[in-house]
Parts: structure tokens; sequence; C-alpha cells
């Protein structure tokens, strides 16, 4: 496996003094501001035990301060990282559990960059090799954007014989095509948003007769600023229109992907889907190399004005 995910247990053990944890998101915004003091924060959400601790390192590797899990106490986290996460036990199974937890840190927070994503999902941005999701951010910010947007690309594992729940970081393939937008119209009307797209491929395209219609969408502003009055809605929009648009009125904006086992793992793991799927794998298939350029290369991400 390459790049990011490269295990690196020797680098994140903590020396010093362990981070608070945290028995519910009500004590976490009572007692944890430390950690949303200064931001980049990446805000995990753990579903199931899948591939934790490598969520976990990937993120604290792009160069976020502080990097908080919310996830179910019955979950263990590796001993490397466990120091230094502040986890805050919360029950993802619960309808709106995602947005309840993002616009009380967004109240919590006002002026802090924010970042989430679920667990067995890795964020990554042009030159993510060298540059620090604080670089990023800082050139975004002289832009005067708030927000950058953010692409989940489905990854799967090759043999689903040998990886049942379709993941495995070593044998991770993606598509290479078959990504589109449609205009995004404004509710009750015929009129297009400005700047805004529906954006949609992967696995929820290939496989749309197992995905509902409100899922099949694979834009996410997942990193932006938190700001008095802004609130995160179910369908991974905002409620300021400025917010989801994919690029200022001038030119284009750098954008990001978060490459994501989530899809397939649900697509397997439903009775509905699962026996109907040998393989994930079809002619536009391709092995993923864990790097930024694959991506920039398939055109993916947009490095904008930023080199």
């Amino acid at each position: 496996m390459q790049g990011q995910i490269a295990d690196s247990r020797a680098k994140h053990l903590c020396k010093g003094k362990p981070v608070p944890q945290y028995s519910s998101l009500t004590q976490f915004l009572a007692e944890g501001g430390v950690a949303l003091a200064k931001g980049p924060v990446a805000l995990i959400f753990v579903e199931d035990d899948v591939e934790v601790g490598t969520t976990l390192r990937h993120h604290f590797d792009c160069g976020f301060k502080d990097v908080v899990a919310f996830m179910p106490a019955a979950f263990d986290l590796p001993e490397d990282v466990s120091e230094k996460v502040h986890r805050v036990h919360y029950d993802m199974a619960t309808d709106g559990a995602l947005e309840r937890a993002v616009n009380a840190v967004i109240k919590a927070a006002p002026g802090v960059w924010l970042y989430y994503c679920y667990n067995g999902e890795y964020l990554f941005y042009p030159f993510c090799e060298t540059r620090s999701v604080g670089e990023m951010i800082a050139f975004n910010v002289e832009e005067r954007r708030d927000t950058i947007m953010t692409f989940v690309v489905d990854l799967y594992a090759d043999d689903l014989g040998a990886y049942p729940n379709a993941v495995s970081l070593e044998r991770a393939h993606m598509d290479r095509s078959g990504y589109y937008a449609l205009a995004r119209m404004k509710p009750g009307t015929q009129w297009p948003e400005e700047r805004q797209l529906d954006f949609f491929g992967g696995l929820r395209w290939r496989y749309e007769e197992h995905v509902s219609e409100a899922s099949r969408k694979i834009d996410r502003v997942a990193l932006f600023k938190a700001v008095s009055g802004l609130e995160l809605r179910a369908n991974h929009t905002f409620n300021m229109p400025e917010c989801n648009t994919y690029s200022c009125e001038w030119h284009h904006n750098i954008s990001a992907a978060i490459m994501s086992f989530r899809t397939a793992k649900a697509l397997k793991r439903n009775p509905g889907s699962s026996f109907d799927i040998e393989t994930f794998q079809w002619h536009n298939s391709a092995a993923f190399e864990w790097h930024s350029r694959q991506l920039l290369d398939l055109g993916l991400i947009e490095p904008g004005q930023w080199f």
C-alpha cells in the first residue's frame, strides 16, 4: 500500500499527556474547548469497526490540528492513536446523528475550519503528499472562500471472495470514469442555482437501483469555516447557498476528494444488494495508487490557482 495510509504507529505514539475522553456530545461541547480552539479540526464519525485506526492516522498525517472521533462506546481505539484522539461516545445509529453533531460543533466553534467524514474514508487534495491541509485552507482563504468542495470517490476491493466486506487498502480500486454533473435547481422552480451542481458517479451510479435517490449524490462540502447561523442539512448541503458553490465567480477553486469504502460496505452488507453483486470490477476499474497525482490526472480534484 502506498502513500499516506502506510502504518505509522511509531510516528503517532503519544509521549505527552493523554487528551480527554468524553462520555457524550454534551460533555464534549461543555468541556472540549481545547479541541475546538484552533483549526483545522477533523470530525470522524465511526459507524462500524472497519479501518478506524487508518482513518484517524491518515487525517493526523494531513495536518489537522485536532481529530475528534464520534463513536459508540463498544468500539476500541488502536493504542497508538487512543491518547491523541478526542474520543466522544456517540450513537451513530440514530437518524440525523451526523448533522446534529456537526451543527452543534459549528455553534461551539465559530471561525474555526472544520472537516467531517466517516471511518473508512480518506481525504486527498492537490499535492497532499507535500502540503498540509492547513496550507490548502490558507490559500483558499486568500481567495476569499470559506468552503472547499469535496467529492466522494468510491473505493472497493477487487476480490469480494477474499474481502467479503469490500474493504482492502492494499487491493483498493476505483472507477476512472462515469462521473457527471447536473444543474441543481432552486427549490420549487425550474431555475438553476448559481455555481451549484449535483455530482454523480461511482458505485452509487452503477448500482443506483439499490441506492435511494436522496443518497446518490457524491458532492459533499466537507471542509468549511464555521460561521454563525450555518447549518448542515441531511443531503450534505448547507443552509447558506454560497457555501454550496463549487467555485467563486471569477475562476475555478481548489477541490478535494474523499476516497471512501462506505458505499461498497453498505452494498455488501445489505441483503437486498449483496447477493446481486459478485464483483464491483468493470472495464473502467483502476487500482487506486493512494496518491493525489492519479486523482488530478483523472480530473477528480482541481488545483485551481494553487501551484
